[in-house]
């Protein structure tokens, strides 16, 4: 997947792909303000992560945490909110990330 972003004012969460295919960065250089990126690993995969925000002090923070882990609970239950795959992106963008395959 790469890195991913949030927007500290609105809270979306994209990957650099689609901030680079939006020309809202380089694959060399991160986006402008408000785009903040995100710490986790630079391969993390929405296959094994969940992408988390939580408003705080009126910006948004986010995180990238191990499914079903206890710190993804403890997340949730300190009223961190988990992003569903299908709206990381830019709002009104046809760039989309895969969703996880069903391994079921």
């Amino acid at each position: 997947m790469g890195r991913f972003y949030i927007h500290t004012t609105d809270g979306h969460i994209a990957t650099q792909k689609q901030l680079v295919e939006a020309g809202l960065a380089t694959m060399d250089d991160d986006p402008a303000r408000p785009w903040f990126p995100i710490n986790a690993p630079i391969d993390a995969t929405t296959m094994w992560y969940a992408a988390m925000r939580k408003q705080e002090k009126g910006v948004y923070i986010g995180t990238l945490v191990f499914r079903h882990q206890p710190h993804h609970t403890l997340l949730l239950e300190k009223g961190w909110e988990e992003v569903p795959v299908e709206e990381i992106g830019l709002p009104g963008t046809t760039s989309e990330i895969s969703p996880a395959p069903d391994l079921g």
